[in-house]
């Protein structure tokens, strides 16, 4: 991928910026400035929340050669929706290509709570 295809706001043909534009609808939990976060539509634990950035990047290291902070805020983000979701234990997640699981190519951060999560994950 090309440095100059990696700098585009936005996919017409991402399902996440889809529902960042409200063009497919989602089960918002947090919306700022920056981020969107929703629901997993096949959530793996009891809370399983997509925190996105609003711009488009295809994954965790293309999002921070663009733009250094916004992982620091998709984090923030996570910590307020754990918060909000009663979570003191939680664990976050960013996969970064298809071998590492990543089947959707917009940066997002996995927020998975509510069980006992163990280790090593998968």
């Amino acid at each position: 991928m090309t440095s100059e295809s990696r700098q585009v706001d936005t996919d017409p043909d991402c399902l996440f910026c889809k529902i960042v534009a409200g063009e497919i609808p989602g089960d918002l939990v947090l919306t700022t400035d920056h981020v969107v976060a929703f629901r997993d539509v096949n959530p793996v634990a009891p809370t399983h929340v997509l925190v996105v950035p609003r711009h488009h990047r295809p994954d965790a290291a293309a999002t921070t050669e663009a733009d250094p902070e916004a992982v620091g805020r998709l984090v923030a983000a996570a910590a307020e929706v754990a918060g909000r979701e009663g979570l003191s234990d939680y664990r976050l997640v960013l996969n970064t290509g298809p071998g590492a699981g990543q089947s959707v190519f917009h940066t997002h951060l996995h927020l998975l709570g509510g069980r006992e999560l163990a280790w090593p994950p998968g």
